[in-house]
C-alpha cells in the first residue's frame, strides 16, 4: 500500500497536467525508431566528419544527453536505475505521479498512444542507437580524421551500441536490431531473438575492445587524462563479462573480468573505501558520466536525498524499501547510516516525526553556484557512476561457481565483503554460494542500472520474490509473471507492421 502522503508531496492535480504535458512533448518531439527519415541536413552532417573536433563533438554530445532520461533520474522522468528499481523490490514509493506508481504496483498498461507506462525507455534508447549508428556511417566514410582518432570513436560508438541494446533486450525481452539508419528498412523489422541481440552486442563489444584506448583520454583524443569519462577497452572488457555471465559464458564472464581486476595501475590492489567509491574519477570507477547540469552535481543526488524538510515536490519519490533494508546482514557498513544509507527524521505533527531512509551514495545534492558551464567539472566533486569494479568482482564470483572454482569464488565474493565489515563467507557448496553471491549483488548493486530487477528475471527467482512483494505494494493484487517484461509503447506498433507487443498487455 502506498504511504500516506505529506504536505510537501501534496498537488496530484498539478502533477497530472505536467505529467500529461511531459508525454505529449516527448513522444511528439522524439523520433519513433521505425519511421526515421534520412536527415535533412545530410551536406552539414557529412562536413562533421571532416575534422578531428568536430566528429569528437558527435560522441561527446551523446554522453551529455545521457545525464537525461533514461539513464540518470531527471525531474518527472525517470531513469532505468529508478524505473528497474520500482518495478523490484529496491524502494518505496511516496509520490503520486502516476507511471510511478505503476512501475512500483507491477501494473503497467497502454492507455492511449501517447499515455503509456512501460514503453518510456524504447524510443530514448532506440533515439541513440539511431545517433550511434548515423556516427558510424559517418566515420567510416571519412578519410579526414587523425586515425587514432578515428578508431578510438569508432570503439566509443560499437560500445554505446552495445550499451543500449543490454538495457532494450532486458527491459523489453526480443527487440528490433537497427543497424542502418535506413528509414525503410527500420520501419519493416521485427524483433530480434534475445540471443540475436546478444549476439550483436557481443560483435560490438568485441569490436570496441580492439579499438577502444588502454587509457582514459582527454576531449582531443590524444591524450591521457586523469577524467574516466570515455569509454576505454576496459569499459567494453567490463560489459562483456557482463553480458558473458548473462548468456552463460562463464569461462569468457571470468575471463573478461580478471582482465579488468587485473588492471591494477588503473583501478588498484584493493577496492576504496566505501564512501569514496562514487566520487568523481573514483579508482573504482570504470567508466562515469560527467553530469552536465549548472549548480549542481548528480541529479541522483538530488531526486535520492531526502532533505531534512522533507521531500520535495517533483524531485524525491522513493525511499529505501523495507526488503531491502531487512537484506543487510548484521554489522554490513553499507546500511550504516551516513554511509551508502542515510535518514532524515521529518516532523509530520507536533506529535509525530517520520524517520525515512534513503539511498545516500552520491552524497552532494545541493546547490552549488561554483558549478558552471565553464568551470563545472574542476568544481564537481561526485560524476555518474556507470561501471565500477565491485560488479567485476561479483561476476567472476559467480562465474567461478558455475565453473567448480569454489575457492576462487569465495575471494571474490570476500572480497566484497570485508569492505562492508563482514565476516567471511561460510558456505561451500554450490547452491548456496549462487544465493550467497545474489545476495550480495543486491546490498552492493541497489539503486544502480536495474542490477536487481535484471538479476531477479536472469536467475529465475523473479517469481518467487515477486509472488511476495507485488502484493505488499499493489492493494493485495498478485505479481504475473509475464510483466517481468515492459510493454512497447503502442505508438511504435502502430507504426511498424511487423512489430508486435510483449505477451499479455
Amino acid at each position: 500500500m502506498l504511504p500516506k502522503h505529506n504536505k510537501k508531496i501534496s498537488g496530484c492535480k498539478w502533477k497530472m497536467i505536467h505529467f500529461l504535458f511531459f508525454i505529449f512533448f516527448s513522444f511528439s518531439s522524439c523520433k519513433k525508431f521505425v519511421e526515421i527519415p534520412p536527415p535533412p541536413n545530410r551536406i552539414t552532417e557529412d562536413a562533421v566528419y571532416t575534422s578531428d573536433v568536430t566528429a569528437i563533438s558527435v560522441l561527446t554530445a551523446i554522453y551529455g544527453a545521457m545525464n537525461n532520461s533514461p539513464f540518470q533520474v531527471g525531474g518527472i522522468d525517470g531513469s532505468i536505475s529508478l524505473f528497474a528499481g520500482l518495478s523490484a523490490d529496491e524502494y518505496t514509493l511516496i509520490s503520486d505521479f502516476p507511471n510511478y506508481v505503476d512501475y512500483y504496483r507491477n501494473e503497467l498498461k497502454q492507455l492511449t498512444p501517447v499515455l503509456v507506462s512501460g514503453g518510456e525507455h524504447w524510443a530514448p534508447l532506440y533515439g541513440f542507437i539511431f545517433k550511434i549508428n548515423a556516427a558510424l556511417e559517418g566515420l567510416s566514410g571519412s578519410s579526414q580524421i587523425t586515425p587514432a582518432v578515428k578508431m578510438q570513436l569508432i570503439g566509443e560508438a560499437k560500445f554505446i551500441r552495445a550499451f543500449c541494446y543490454f538495457y532494450l533486450v532486458n527491459l523489453f525481452g526480443d527487440v528490433p536490431l537497427a543497424l542502418t539508419t535506413d528509414a525503410k528498412i527500420n520501419s519493416l523489422l521485427e524483433r530480434s531473438s534475445t540471443e540475436k541481440v546478444y549476439e550483436e552486442i557481443i560483435t560490438d563489444l568485441e569490436e570496441a575492445i580492439t579499438m577502444l584506448s588502454d587509457d582514459y583520454l582527454d576531449a582531443t583524443l590524444l591524450k591521457n587524462t586523469t577524467e574516466r569519462t570515455r569509454p576505454t577497452k576496459w569499459a567494453a572488457l567490463a560489459l562483456l563479462a557482463r553480458v558473458y555471465l548473462y548468456t552463460g559464458d562463464f569461462i569468457k564472464a571470468a575471463d573478461n573480468a580478471t582482465a579488468v581486476i587485473n588492471n591494477t595501475t588503473l583501478f588498484g590492489s584493493q577496492l576504496p573505501d566505501l564512501n569514496s567509491v562514487f566520487l568523481k574519477n573514483s579508482q573504482e570507477a570504470i567508466w562515469q558520466i560527467q553530469p552536465t547540469e549548472i549548480n549542481f552535481n548528480t541529479q541522483e543526488a538530488r531526486n535520492l536525498i531526502i532533505p531534512a524538510t522533507g521531500p520535495i515536490l517533483d524531485l524525491n519519490s522513493v525511499l529505501v524499501s523495507k526488503q531491502l533494508l531487512s537484506s543487510f546482514e548484521k554489522n554490513d557498513n553499507r546500511a550504516v547510516y551516513g554511509n551508502w544509507i542515510d535518514t532524515t527524521i521529518f516532523k509530520v505533527t507536533d506529535t509525530k516525526d517520520d524517520t525515512m531512509a534513503y539511498v545516500f551514495k552520491y552524497k552532494l545534492f545541493e546547490n552549488d553556484p561554483n558549478i558552471t558551464t565553464s568551470s563545472g567539472t574542476s568544481n564537481m566533486n561526485e560524476y555518474f557512476m556507470v561501471l565500477r569494479l565491485a560488479e567485476q568482482y561479483l561476476i567472476r564470483a559467480e562465474a567461478r561457481v558455475q565453473l567448480g572454482d569454489i575457492n576462487g569464488a569465495q575471494d571474490d565474493l570476500n572480497t566484497i565483503r570485508n569492505r562492508a565489515g563482514l565476516d567471511p563467507t561460510t558456505v561451500v557448496d554450490k547452491n548456496s554460494l549462487l544465493s550467497a553471491i545474489l545476495h550480495e549483488r543486491q546490498v552492493e548493486l541497489f539503486s544502480e542500472w536495474g542490477h536487481r530487477w535484471f538479476d531477479l528475471k536472469r536467475t529465475g527467482k523473479i517469481d518467487e520474490v515477486m509472488e511476495v512483494v507485488t502484493p505488499l505494494k499493489a492493494n493485495g493484487n498478485a505479481w504475473q509473471s509475464y510483466k517481468q517484461l515492459y510493454p512497447i509503447p503502442l505508438s511504435e506498433l502502430r507504426s511498424a507492421p511487423n512489430l508486435k507487443q510483449n505477451a499479455g498487455y
